[in-house]
Protein backbone atom coordinates (compact mmCIF):
# COMPACT_ATOMS: atom_id res chain seq x y z
CA UNK A 1 0.00 0.00 0.00
CA UNK A 2 1.57 3.52 -1.14
CA UNK A 3 0.22 4.83 2.56
CA UNK A 4 0.61 8.90 2.71
CA UNK A 5 4.44 9.84 3.68
CA UNK A 6 3.56 10.30 7.61
CA UNK A 7 2.35 6.84 8.08
CA UNK A 8 6.01 5.57 8.59
CA UNK A 9 5.86 3.40 11.98
CA UNK A 10 2.89 0.78 13.12
CA UNK A 11 1.24 2.97 15.08
CA UNK A 12 1.04 6.07 12.31
CA UNK A 13 0.32 3.35 9.37
CA UNK A 14 -2.27 1.37 11.33
CA UNK A 15 -4.17 4.59 12.52
CA UNK A 16 -3.67 6.09 9.07
CA UNK A 17 -5.42 3.36 7.09
CA UNK A 18 -8.60 2.65 9.13
CA UNK A 19 -9.23 6.08 11.12
CA UNK A 20 -7.46 9.15 9.36
CA UNK A 21 -9.53 10.88 7.20
CA UNK A 22 -12.59 8.69 7.66
CA UNK A 23 -15.94 11.01 8.55
CA UNK A 24 -16.44 11.08 12.02
CA UNK A 25 -20.19 12.44 13.72
CA UNK A 26 -19.96 10.73 16.69
CA UNK A 27 -19.58 13.80 19.64
CA UNK A 28 -16.99 11.91 21.85
CA UNK A 29 -14.70 10.74 19.14
CA UNK A 30 -15.11 14.30 17.65
CA UNK A 31 -14.11 15.79 21.44
CA UNK A 32 -11.70 12.82 21.87
CA UNK A 33 -9.76 14.44 18.97
CA UNK A 34 -10.07 17.84 19.96
CA UNK A 35 -8.45 16.64 23.54
CA UNK A 36 -5.65 14.31 21.47
CA UNK A 37 -4.82 17.78 18.61
CA UNK A 38 -4.54 19.77 21.71
CA UNK A 39 -2.43 17.60 23.36
CA UNK A 40 -0.43 16.93 20.50
CA UNK A 41 0.59 20.61 20.03
CA UNK A 42 4.58 20.82 20.30
CA UNK A 43 5.00 17.33 20.33
CA UNK A 44 4.97 14.46 17.78
CA UNK A 45 1.84 12.35 16.61
CA UNK A 46 3.58 9.56 17.10
CA UNK A 47 3.62 10.53 20.79
CA UNK A 48 0.52 10.78 20.64
CA UNK A 49 -1.11 7.84 20.03
CA UNK A 50 1.41 5.72 21.87
CA UNK A 51 -0.60 7.05 24.54
CA UNK A 52 -3.95 7.50 23.45
CA UNK A 53 -4.99 4.45 25.71
CA UNK A 54 -3.85 6.01 28.40
CA UNK A 55 -5.64 8.96 27.78
CA UNK A 56 -8.80 7.22 27.53
CA UNK A 57 -8.06 5.37 30.72
CA UNK A 58 -7.21 8.85 32.47
CA UNK A 59 -10.25 11.00 30.91
CA UNK A 60 -12.97 8.63 31.31
CA UNK A 61 -12.85 7.16 27.42
CA UNK A 62 -13.54 10.81 26.57
CA UNK A 63 -16.76 11.47 28.54
CA UNK A 64 -17.89 14.80 28.33
CA UNK A 65 -19.51 15.02 31.29
CA UNK A 66 -17.80 12.98 33.24
CA UNK A 67 -14.32 15.47 32.34
CA UNK A 68 -16.31 18.27 33.05
CA UNK A 69 -16.20 17.52 36.95
CA UNK A 70 -12.89 16.75 37.24
CA UNK A 71 -11.58 18.64 40.24
CA UNK A 72 -8.30 19.98 41.78
CA UNK A 73 -7.75 16.66 43.41
CA UNK A 74 -8.07 14.85 39.55
CA UNK A 75 -6.23 17.67 38.02
CA UNK A 76 -3.02 16.65 40.43
CA UNK A 77 -3.46 12.60 39.86
CA UNK A 78 -3.32 13.35 36.26
CA UNK A 79 -0.37 15.71 36.04
CA UNK A 80 1.56 12.34 37.90
CA UNK A 81 0.09 9.79 34.96
CA UNK A 82 2.88 9.00 32.48
CA UNK A 83 0.34 7.35 30.70
CA UNK A 84 -0.43 10.77 29.23
CA UNK A 85 1.22 14.85 28.86
CA UNK A 86 1.42 16.03 31.95
CA UNK A 87 1.26 19.28 30.45
CA UNK A 88 -0.93 21.42 33.25
CA UNK A 89 -2.14 23.96 30.58
CA UNK A 90 -2.93 20.76 27.84
CA UNK A 91 -5.02 19.04 30.97
CA UNK A 92 -7.16 21.87 32.41
CA UNK A 93 -7.77 22.89 28.87
CA UNK A 94 -9.05 19.72 28.46
CA UNK A 95 -11.60 19.88 31.10
CA UNK A 96 -12.46 23.43 30.29
CA UNK A 97 -13.63 21.94 26.69
CA UNK A 98 -15.40 19.21 28.37
CA UNK A 99 -17.60 22.75 30.00
CA UNK A 100 -17.40 24.30 26.27
CA UNK A 101 -18.54 21.08 24.69
CA UNK A 102 -21.44 20.81 27.31
CA UNK A 103 -22.46 24.49 26.81
CA UNK A 104 -22.09 24.37 22.66
CA UNK A 105 -24.55 21.24 22.61
CA UNK A 106 -27.26 22.29 24.91
CA UNK A 107 -27.43 25.73 22.76
CA UNK A 108 -26.23 23.44 19.42
CA UNK A 109 -28.05 20.11 19.86
CA UNK A 110 -24.58 18.22 19.01
CA UNK A 111 -21.08 18.76 18.91
CA UNK A 112 -21.23 17.05 15.42
CA UNK A 113 -23.26 19.25 13.73
CA UNK A 114 -22.02 22.34 15.15
CA UNK A 115 -18.68 21.16 13.67
CA UNK A 116 -19.29 19.61 10.42
CA UNK A 117 -21.39 23.24 9.89
CA UNK A 118 -17.72 24.40 8.90
CA UNK A 119 -17.86 21.90 5.88
CA UNK A 120 -21.53 22.65 5.27
CA UNK A 121 -21.69 19.18 6.59
CA UNK A 122 -19.43 16.87 3.94
CA UNK A 123 -15.97 16.17 3.57
CA UNK A 124 -14.31 18.31 2.06
CA UNK A 125 -12.77 16.19 -1.10
CA UNK A 126 -9.14 17.66 -1.65
CA UNK A 127 -7.00 16.29 -4.81
CA UNK A 128 -2.98 16.45 -3.39
CA UNK A 129 -0.28 15.25 -5.25
CA UNK A 130 2.47 15.36 -3.09
CA UNK A 131 2.79 16.49 0.77
CA UNK A 132 4.10 19.58 0.72
CA UNK A 133 0.74 20.52 -1.21
CA UNK A 134 -1.32 19.86 2.17
CA UNK A 135 -2.13 22.83 3.66
CA UNK A 136 -1.26 23.86 7.71
CA UNK A 137 -4.58 25.83 8.09
CA UNK A 138 -7.71 26.67 6.22
CA UNK A 139 -10.46 29.59 5.94
CA UNK A 140 -12.82 26.51 7.58
CA UNK A 141 -10.27 25.92 10.30
CA UNK A 142 -9.51 29.58 10.96
CA UNK A 143 -13.27 29.95 11.32
CA UNK A 144 -13.65 27.01 13.41
CA UNK A 145 -10.76 28.17 15.68
CA UNK A 146 -12.47 31.55 16.29
CA UNK A 147 -15.50 30.14 16.58
CA UNK A 148 -14.67 27.69 19.33
CA UNK A 149 -11.89 30.02 20.97
CA UNK A 150 -15.28 32.29 21.41
CA UNK A 151 -17.20 29.47 23.11
CA UNK A 152 -14.73 28.79 25.56
CA UNK A 153 -12.46 26.49 24.19
CA UNK A 154 -8.71 26.00 24.48
CA UNK A 155 -5.73 24.94 22.15
CA UNK A 156 -8.01 25.07 18.87
CA UNK A 157 -5.63 26.97 16.86
CA UNK A 158 -6.26 27.10 13.14
CA UNK A 159 -3.46 24.73 12.78
CA UNK A 160 -4.57 22.26 15.65
CA UNK A 161 -8.07 22.43 13.92
CA UNK A 162 -7.09 22.11 10.43
CA UNK A 163 -5.18 18.78 11.58
CA UNK A 164 -8.57 18.01 13.70
CA UNK A 165 -10.46 17.76 10.73
CA UNK A 166 -8.30 15.91 8.96
CA UNK A 167 -8.41 13.24 11.38
CA UNK A 168 -12.45 13.84 11.71
CA UNK A 169 -12.76 12.93 7.50
CA UNK A 170 -14.19 16.47 7.31
CA UNK A 171 -11.48 17.30 4.90
CA UNK A 172 -10.07 14.05 2.64
CA UNK A 173 -6.14 15.21 2.57
CA UNK A 174 -5.01 11.51 1.77
CA UNK A 175 -2.76 11.98 -1.17
CA UNK A 176 -4.46 11.28 -4.77
CA UNK A 177 -1.59 8.14 -4.67
CA UNK A 178 -2.89 6.57 -1.22
CA UNK A 179 -5.18 4.41 -1.38
CA UNK A 180 -6.92 5.61 1.37
CA UNK A 181 -7.66 8.99 -0.53
CA UNK A 182 -10.62 6.48 -2.72
CA UNK A 183 -11.78 4.74 0.25
CA UNK A 184 -12.61 8.58 2.02
CA UNK A 185 -14.14 9.72 -1.18
CA UNK A 186 -16.90 7.33 -0.76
Amino acid sequence: MARCAWATTENSSRYHDEEWGVPSFDDRHLFEMIVLEGAQAGLSWETILKKREGYREAFENFDIQRIAKFNARRIEKLLNNPEIVRNRLKITSTIDNAKAAIRLIDDEGSLHEYLWSFVDGKPMQNRWKQMADLPAKTQQSEAMSKALKKRGFRFVGPTIMYAFMQATGMVNDHLTSCPRHKACAT
